[in-house]
């Protein structure tokens, strides 16, 4: 397991938020008053968005996949998310990155429609590669940056998560999320893990629950009930949002 990136000692200045929707980007955008950036700091002709803004002594951009160019659908899934965490990376110098987002959450680990967790550790559960260590990457744990202070003072949940780039979930997925001991499930959080890793970068996970993927939590589908929650979910994720970078304003990221 890949040691802590080691954090600075000067308070946090520079904030990315990665998100992979626009339903859960534009609640954030509003509520702490981001514009889109006229100057788009990524490669032309990427679907990737910026908004930018200053909220108190932070310097905030939030960077949001896009739409696909060919579907025009959000440009969910771990590939879009790792390529526009490394590109906002290289070119944003953040201190810290905040992944926003909407799961699934599993009944049976006490998640509840609406619920929003803290993430201690993140891997996958759709690499299946049979072969010793390989079986291992494929997996590809990695813990979450700690962040115990926040998570004192704001009263939040922890949870493991599981990613995947598949929004139903097959026995065997079942079966490796319950390997992960995960409480939730996404489709970008292990792939930003992964990025911020590699270019120590602390990272912290916030993901608000829109439905119930052990077992359905009211007589609508999975897909349909995700739908409906949608909206006020995604309106208690951006309120949390802004709790944490209240918290962070002023803080060094060895204080979280």
């Amino acid at each position: 397991m890949a040691a802590q990136p080691k954090p600075p000692k000067r308070p946090i200045c520079n904030i990315v938020i990665v998100v992979a929707m626009q339903t859960e980007a534009l609640p954030v955008v509003n509520r702490i008053h981001l514009t889109q950036d006229p100057h788009s700091p990524f490669p032309r002709g990427v679907p990737w968005v910026c908004y930018h803004g200053t909220y108190k002594d932070l310097n905030i951009h939030l960077v949001w996949a896009g739409t696909d160019p060919t579907l025009g659908v959000d440009s969910i899934g771990t590939i879009s998310s790792a390529l526009a965490t490394y590109a906002a990376i290289q070119a944003l110098q953040p201190d810290l990155i905040i992944n926003a987002g909407t799961a699934g959450g599993f009944k049976a680990k006490g998640a509840s429609v609406g619920d929003i967790f803290v993430v201690s550790d993140c891997a996958f559960h759709d690499r299946r590669i049979p072969i010793p260590v390989f079986d291992l990457y494929g997996v590809g744990s990695r813990k979450a940056f700690e962040t115990p202070n926040l998570v004192k003072e704001l009263n939040l949940k922890m949870a493991k998560l599981s990613t995947g780039d598949s929004f139903d979930m097959t026995q065997q997925d079942e079966s490796l999320i319950n390997a992960n001991d995960a409480t939730v499930v996404d489709m970008e959080g292990a792939a930003i893990a992964y990025v911020a890793d590699l270019l120590k970068v602390p990272a912290i996970f916030i993901k608000a629950v829109t439905n119930i993927v052990d077992g359905e939590s009211s007589d609508k589908p999975v897909a349909e009930e995700f739908l409906q929650n949608l909206a006020a979910v995604t309106a208690a994720l951006s309120l949390a949002v802004e709790q944490i970078i209240n918290f962070i304003n002023g803080k060094c990221v060895s204080e979280l």
